[in-house]
Parts: structure tokens; sequence; C-alpha cells
């Protein structure tokens, strides 16, 4: 007998931003894996006696590795059980899903996605504005500001993302920020441009900062290394609310 994996989107880390069905499949699973940024008060929503498993990935720190946590998923459900795989944010938006994905369809296991809230909305609704606007920004692209090795990946589109007329959101791009904007600046994007840097999301110690890319950037430089969870926004956002 087969068991079932829901793959449920945990969102930034508040409870109230979970969905209702996420929420459900909490209620129900027998084992319930979870990323670092995944836990916390959103656990309390587990059944009681379910089996909760930490398998989260963070830069710098020890952590599961992917075949691991694939082979945890494709075990558990094959041992009839239903599981829940929280991830952080919204799990199709650089949450490694496919890898996991994968795993599954090899060994014939049923699953499915439950979408979430990502960490980009969440960021540009706390600073109170808009993640496109009208007549200045009709194009929002996401960005990861690591490879797998943990660096800036060098392939990006840097065209696309010094447009001034996008809004570009950067994830897991803290350490790396300061060589992004330097390319960004090279390839034309004014220093001036706004930049957001949204920090813990959805918890208590919430810090939103608002900038520019060149200030941002050195920010970040002098700062050095950081643990808190962040999300940058830069390009043609609204106007901070006064």
């Amino acid at each position: 007998m087969s068991g079932f994996v829901s793959f449920v989107s945990a969102g930034p880390g508040d409870p109230e931003l979970l969905t209702m069905k996420g929420a459900a499949r909490l209620r129900e699973a027998d084992v319930v894996l979870y990323d670092d940024l995944a836990s916390g008060a959103i656990l309390d929503l587990a059944r009681t006696g379910a089996n909760l498993v930490a398998v989260g990935k963070r830069a710098g720190r020890l952590s599961a590795k992917q075949h691991h946590v694939s082979r945890l998923l494709v075990d558990y459900a094959a041992a009839g059980v239903r599981v829940v795989r929280l991830k952080s944010g919204d799990a199709g938006i650089f949450g490694r899903l496919e890898e996991e994905i994968e795993a599954l369809r090899a060994a014939g296991i049923g699953y499915e996605i439950i979408p979430g809230v990502t960490s980009a909305s969440v960021a540009a609704a706390q600073a109170g504005i808009p993640l496109t606007r009208r007549l200045t920004s009709r194009r929002v692209q996401f960005v990861t500001g690591a490879d797998v090795t943990g660096e800036l990946p060098t392939d990006l589109n840097w065209a696309a993302l010094a447009d001034p007329e996008a809004t570009t959101v950067v994830y897991m791009g803290r350490r790396t920020f300061p060589a992004l904007a330097a390319k960004l600046i090279a390839h034309g994007l004014a220093p001036e441009t706004p930049a957001l840097l949204a920090e813990s999301l959805g918890h208590v110690d919430e810090r939103l900062i608002r900038t520019t890319i060149a200030e941002l950037a050195e920010r970040l430089t002098q700062a050095g290394a950081a643990t808190a969870a962040a999300v940058i926004l830069f390009g043609a956002l609204a106007p901070e609310q006064g």
C-alpha cells in the first residue's frame, strides 16, 4: 500500500497566511517533513501524534542533503502514511520542488501541490506597495541570488534585470547583492533605483529597509554575515507611504 504526499506551501511563517487547504492537510498528516522557515507556530496546526521531522536547508549551517530528503519522502509514503512536505513561501518558487517530485514519480507515489504566499508578495504588502504599477512597472521577475555553490549566478539575464521598468525580486541574495548591484549598475541601472530589503517576514523580528540599490549594497557589505531570511525588491517600486 502506498501513501500520499502533500506539498504544502507555508508562506513566510505567519500561520494566518497559510491556506485553509494547507492547514487541513497538516491536521490530517501522519508525518510532516518541514523546513526551518516553515516551522514555529505553523507546526502547532499539525495533529497531535504526528511525526514531525526537520529537514531544513539553510546557508552556512549543517543541513539535510536533498537526496536524503527525497529518500525520506519516498520511504514514509511507501509505508502507506499521509505525508506533508511543508515548505516555506510558495513551494514552486526556488523551493527545490522538482527534485522531490521526480523522486516520488520514480517510486510511483501520488502527490499534490498546494500553493502558498511567496515572500515577494508579503514584502510588498508589508511595505504598503504593489508589486506592479500600471504605468511604470508592468512586469515582475523573480531571480535567485545564489547558485548551487552559494555564489552569484554568472548566467543571469543582466539586460532584463537592469530594466528600470520592471520590479525585480531577489531570493537568497543577501550575501551576493553587492556583486549583483555592481553588475546592474554596469549594465545601466541607476544607482538610485529604489530597493527594499525585507527580513524575517511574518515573524516578530520582521524588518523592512527602504533604500536604493547602491546604498543597500554598501549596507550589506558592511553588515557581513547574517542569519535572518531576507528577500530584496528593486526597480520601479511605489513611493513609501506617508
